[in-house]
């Protein structure tokens, strides 16, 4: 049976709690928030994959995210929610001041981009499938050629 147009307005705003908590900077809110919002099972499909399923694999994500800018800034620029999936589009910015992929911190101010489709289930995002300017954003730390 197809979800209600408010239970996709729900989940929106448990993106948007996601987002949120992911713009504090803070460890604590961001792994309480993951907890709440995240599938035990999660599934999380994303361009550098994590290691494990369910909160613990957003918390991955997240966590490297802020090693290698401590200073991560989501600004979400679309969503469109329509039953059980929200798509969102996101720009990113941050400060590389932490190793990346193995790479020496640069210093560099980056800005790049990221669209992902969220499937929830139960109220709580169940499935992700990330792509992420990575490409572009290696180009802007000066890994790789303009």
């Amino acid at each position: 049976m197809p979800e209600s147009p408010t239970t996709a307005l729900a989940h929106v705003a448990t993106l948007r709690r996601l987002h949120d908590a992911v713009n504090s900077g803070d460890p604590e809110p961001i792994a309480a928030t993951v907890e709440q919002v995240a599938a035990p099972d999660l599934l999380l499909h994303t361009p550098v994959p994590p290691t494990v399923r369910g909160p613990l694999a957003l918390e991955q994500v997240f966590d490297t995210l802020r090693r290698a800018y401590p200073d991560p800034r989501v600004t979400v620029e679309d969503v469109i929610a329509e039953e059980d999936k929200v798509v969102s589009r996101n720009t990113v910015t941050g400060t590389n001041l932490g190793e990346y992929l193995g790479r020496p911190p640069t210093g560099r101010s980056v800005a790049y981009q990221k669209i992902f489709v969220f499937r929830f289930a139960d109220g709580r995002i169940a499935e992700a499938w990330g792509v992420v300017d990575l490409l572009g954003r290696l180009r802007r730390l000066g890994f790789l050629p303009s």
